[in-house]
């Protein structure tokens, strides 16, 4: 998704309303939750990767053609987003960019925290103190200048 800024935008950059996530854990069946920053959407996608690890450390990932791609889109207006967010077969992932590594991960786990937050009913304390005991922190890429960390949280992880 687009950015609400003037001119054309690079397409690279992992932001917070999309860009270039080169993260491995979205894949078939992975649901992908973006904040809409202009009317209409504007979504793109490209940049299939075959193979490609935790921290993308340099531009030539395993590229390859994206021919059997489907996609549904729904506009879920009782979510409110500052940040990707994504649910895959394994569990919960938030996102955080930034060209700092630090800034990426507190907004990466910020993200979680909300997530456990509105999951679970937990308060911002609990969730914090829960996030060192069942959240794992990975490096998502580092090859665009804007630097990438995912929070992921199992499922089952938190039992109702």
């Amino acid at each position: 998704m687009p950015p609400d800024l003037e001119g054309m935008q690079p397409t690279f950059p992992p932001r917070f309303c999309g860009g270039n996530i080169d993260c491995k854990e979205l894949v078939a069946g992975s649901t992908l939750y973006l904040p809409i920053a202009v009317c209409g959407g504007l979504f793109s996608v490209g940049d299939g990767h075959a193979v490609q690890g935790d921290g993308e450390v340099g531009v030539p990932a395993l590229e390859c053609p994206m021919e059997l791609v489907d996609l549904t889109f729904n506009l879920r207006s009782d979510i409110k987003l500052s940040m990707p967010r994504a649910k895959t077969a394994n569990g919960w992932i938030t996102f955080g960019f930034h060209e700092d590594l630090n800034e990426a991960t507190v907004i990466a786990l910020e993200g979680m925290l909300e997530v456990l937050q509105e999951l679970y009913g937990f308060d911002r304390k609990e969730a914090l103190a829960l996030s060192s005991l069942i959240v794992d922190l990975r490096i998502t890429q580092i090859v665009n200048g804007t630097k990438g960390v995912h929070a992921f949280l199992p499922h089952g992880a938190v039992r109702k």
